[in-house]
């Protein structure tokens, strides 16, 4: 069995004496356990003490010498912030000197003459043992870089606050720099750290006009405790106003999130619901606070409820699939062409929850997959149905999330509901959001392509949203774009609107893609897209989206229709 070494050094002790009989007497009784130095008087003392600040251990000071005495050793001491942290015993004959020398600052004394070697031994061990542990505790308390309290130790101090002064109202503030990884990779880990160690100065500067404690938490994130302020905007902009002319060539933002004070709220209750504020406005730089308030509770309530609930809706098919009729407008009159599988939850107890609630909660939670999939067996099964009962075949949109592309049996999983149900790859078509192509674009690019290659039609989602360029759009596989309802809601009374959609109707002509507009309502808005050569639209003006059995009245009329052009 190998035994690891323990690894040991010898710890350096001060005497300070101006009787040589007594320096020799101590470093004889200290020799075999600590590397000994000496000084005749305390100005020497001083300024050994200050060439081997780091090594000292212990200093044993005589108070009665010449050219400097004890008593002024200990008082410069005092004043020093890096020599007051090397523990003093002090060696005297006079017992009133005793208890004058421990007000100063000294650790224990050694009463003169030198008679009990073990005491001395075991006094000097005991002192160094301390103090060495107090200098643990010291750097385990505060962050190296802003000299804030460390995480355990600031929660440590808030509790004795809400314990032992309840009277102080404290609020619980979070500040966050956004893209704070983006800002390390960009300018250097150097500027990254004057960047914090700015923001620590301010925090000091804010606590020193106000009663409150601060921590560094995390690489980006400062906690700060503090009594109730007036203006939490003022202070999020006093922080912002302090790094914009701090680093004037780069672009820094804050965000905060504030939980004010409530009673039996304790400090970790209290910056839980700070950090969550924060987090709600990541990313938005025109509202960069949240002060927590009981809407957001609820809605934190809300967002457990769903994510505890999300497995049981699925096995219990809490989850409503709803369609909304696409309308190829360039027949007359308009042909039913395809429809857009849209997920509904009747949750038994919270009533029909919109998607506006639970899909960004899954989506940031990474349980959008499951949703997905729910929506593509339910759409195929859909389409096979409809198929079978009206010997018509509709194809239906659905959603594949960013998450989605992570998984390595997408392409798999998709390809066996495709035969299970018997249908062609074209009749499931694939909406893939416009800023889901900038991340990860590869590996985006690459499982499109192969989804394509097998047959599928991609969709590009809410296109004028996200952010590609031009370029970008020549590169990325899609069959359709999908022109996001903002742009059409104006197109009657806005000539700048009107023109925007026709460009982009230009540049479907150019990449021969078809064009869905979203979000029609109105006869007007249905002719200017006609004239400009879209091809399909969707909205109220045909239909809200409805359950499967109300969207088969639109089937009906379409295989009537069509039979009545056969006779």
């Amino acid at each position: 069995m190998i035994r690891s070494k323990q690894i040991t050094y010898t710890r350096m002790v001060l005497v300070v004496d101006d009787q040589e009989l007594n320096r020799d007497v101590l470093e004889m009784i200290l020799e075999d356990s600590y590397k000994v130095i000496c000084a005749e008087n305390g100005k020497e003392a001083i300024a050994l003490m200050q060439k081997h600040c780091e090594e000292l251990s212990l200093v044993l000071l005589d108070l009665m010498m010449p050219v400097m005495n004890g008593f002024e050793v200990l008082e410069f001491v005092r004043n020093d912030e890096e020599l007051r942290k090397i523990p003093v015993i002090v060696l005297t004959a006079e017992k009133k000197a005793e208890l004058k020398a421990l007000q100063m600052g000294a650790a224990d004394f050694i009463t003169k003459p030198f008679d009990m070697h073990e005491v001395i031994l075991a006094r000097a061990g005991r002192i160094i043992e301390l103090s060495e542990g107090r200098k643990l505790i010291s750097a385990a308390e505060k962050d190296k870089l802003t000299n804030l309290y460390s995480r355990n130790f600031f929660y440590e101090y808030a509790n004795r606050l809400y314990a032992y002064q309840p009277d102080l109202h404290m609020d619980a503030v979070v500040i966050n720099i956004e893209q704070f990884h983006s800002i390390n990779a960009v300018n250097g880990r150097d500027f990254g750290d004057d960047v914090l160690r700015m923001i620590g100065r301010e925090i000091h500067a804010f606590l020193d006009e106000t009663q409150g404690i601060a921590s560094r938490f995390e690489a980006d994130r400062f906690a700060i405790y503090c009594v109730q302020q007036p203006d939490y905007r003022a202070l999020l902009d006093r922080f912002q106003n302090k790094i914009n002319r701090f680093t004037p060539n780069v672009n820094i933002h804050l965000r905060m999130g504030v939980k004010p004070w409530k009673d039996n709220l304790d400090p970790v209750e209290l910056f839980d619901r700070a950090r969550a504020a924060c987090n709600m406005v990541r990313g938005d730089y025109q509202n960069p606070l949240m002060v927590y308030d009981e809407d957001m509770r609820m809605r934190e309530m809300l967002n457990q409820r769903m994510l505890n609930d999300l497995r049981k809706a699925t096995e219990e098919r809490e989850f409503k699939v709803y369609y909304q009729p696409k309308y190829d407008i360039q027949c007359d009159p308009p042909r039913l062409s395809s429809a857009e599988a849209l997920i509904r939850w009747k949750h038994p107890e919270l009533g029909m929850i919109s998607p506006g609630d639970f899909v960004p909660l899954f989506e940031g939670n990474g349980l959008i997959s499951v949703v997905d999939s729910y929506v593509w067996q339910e759409a195929a099964r859909q389409i096979a149905r409809w198929r079978d009962k009206y010997g018509f075949v509709l194809p239906v949109s659905v959603n594949l999330s960013r998450a989605d592309v992570y998984d390595p049996s997408l392409v798999d999983n998709l390809t066996q509901l495709i035969e299970d149900n018997k249908l062609e790859f074209h009749h499931m078509k694939l909406e893939v959001t416009e800023s889901a192509y900038t991340e990860n674009v590869k590996q985006m690019l690459d499982v499109v392509g192969c989804l394509r290659e097998k047959g599928f039609q991609i969709e590009m989602d809410d296109f004028g949203t996200g952010y590609s360029s031009l370029n970008m759009l020549s590169s990325m596989p899609f069959d359709v774009l999908k022109m996001d309802m903002k742009f059409v809601r104006n197109i009657e009374a806005s000539e700048t609107d009107r023109r925007l959609v026709m460009l982009i109707l230009d540049i479907a002509k150019y990449l021969k893609v078809q064009v869905v507009a979203e979000g029609v309502e109105t006869e007007g808005q249905l002719q200017i897209l006609k004239q400009g050569g879209c091809s399909l639209v969707q909205g109220y003006y045909f239909s809200r989206p409805v359950p499967p059995e109300e969207f088969e009245t639109f089937i009906q009329r379409e295989v009537s229709q069509e039979r009545e052009k056969e006779k």
